[in-house]
């Protein structure tokens, strides 16, 4: 009776059962690598390959459904290195380019590398006790829309460490600079994300998670390490290509904000372009080496 209580009242305030898009959910889909074919594609990227590719389309459009292992706020050079090191995947891999982070680091201690590399690094470690703990969790998730235990800390989350957080009292020092960072997301078991509806009919609550991102961006920042990134990410395209993989470089639109912060601060001239000249090279070179 108490847990019924307690679902009846958080569905009251506007919640649902949804997945978390946690450690779990991302190694779950990491295995689909081990058994890829050449023909398939995988994903990896930052927020905007995880929010703007929506994989019921991509397979209605190709008859093939995308591998998704973008992260948000993370470089996807260490997702892409663990497929290239750690796996035989020879497909297609489209590797999303937010240039604030791609060029970011290859620092391992690093926020935007780290919170990368952390999931590939559980994939492989991972018990198996901890495999048959989350599928059993799979279908709590989906039916309790109480049960919730996101990797990110969402101000609206409703876990106890969450709900602690919400109590004000005089004097206590405050969890967070930035305004409350709500979720404003779904995911399902492949990782397709959808935005909820009211990030489109509410203006506030929009605006609210614009607010935040503003906020994050704010401080000051290391130059981005544009040298050591992309020699980086050469080494691996040049491993997959060795074993007939494909590699998809894909810059996804800004706007507003963000456009205006990439566009002074990591002008495309000085760093995509550069960028997507290297491989060009590298290929070239390849050529003339074979030759």
């Amino acid at each position: 009776m108490a847990i019924v209580a307690w679902e009846l009242y958080w569905r009251s305030k506007g919640y649902f059962p949804d997945l978390d898009d946690d450690k779990y959910l991302w190694a779950k889909n990491r295995t689909k690598v081990e058994n890829a074919t050449s023909n398939e594609v995988v994903l990896v990227g930052s927020s905007r390959v995880l929010f703007d590719i929506q994989l019921d389309q991509w397979e209605k459009q190709t008859g093939i459904k995308p591998i998704q292992l973008a992260n948000a706020g993370a470089s996807p050079l260490p997702v892409f290195h663990d497929i290239v090191e750690n796996s035989d995947f020879n497909g297609t891999v489209v590797v999303g380019v937010t240039p604030g982070l791609f060029f970011s680091t290859t620092f391992p201690e690093a926020s935007p590398w780290k919170r990368a590399a952390s999931r590939s690094k559980f994939y492989k470690e991972r018990t198996y006790a901890q495999q048959l703990n989350y599928s059993l969790s799979v279908p709590l998730q989906k039916t309790f829309a109480f049960i919730s235990n996101d990797d990110e800390e969402w101000y609206d989350d409703i876990n106890l460490k969450a709900l602690l957080r919400t109590i004000k009292f005089s004097g206590r020092t405050k969890y967070s600079d930035f305004p409350p960072f709500r979720r404003f997301q779904d995911i399902d078991i492949n990782r397709n994300v959808r935005m909820k509806d009211q990030m489109v009919t509410d203006t506030a609550f929009a605006n609210s998670i614009k607010a935040v991102w503003k906020g994050m961006m704010a401080g000051d920042f290391p130059p981005p390490d544009k040298d050591g990134t992309i020699e980086f990410f050469l080494k691996d395209l040049e491993k997959l290509k060795s074993r007939g993989g494909k590699v998809i470089l894909l810059r996804l639109p800004s706007t507003g904000f963000f456009h205006d912060l990439e566009s002074k601060g990591l002008p495309r001239k000085d760093f995509w372009d550069v960028l997507v000249k290297k491989p060009m090279l590298l290929l070239i070179t390849t050529q003339i080496t074979k030759n």
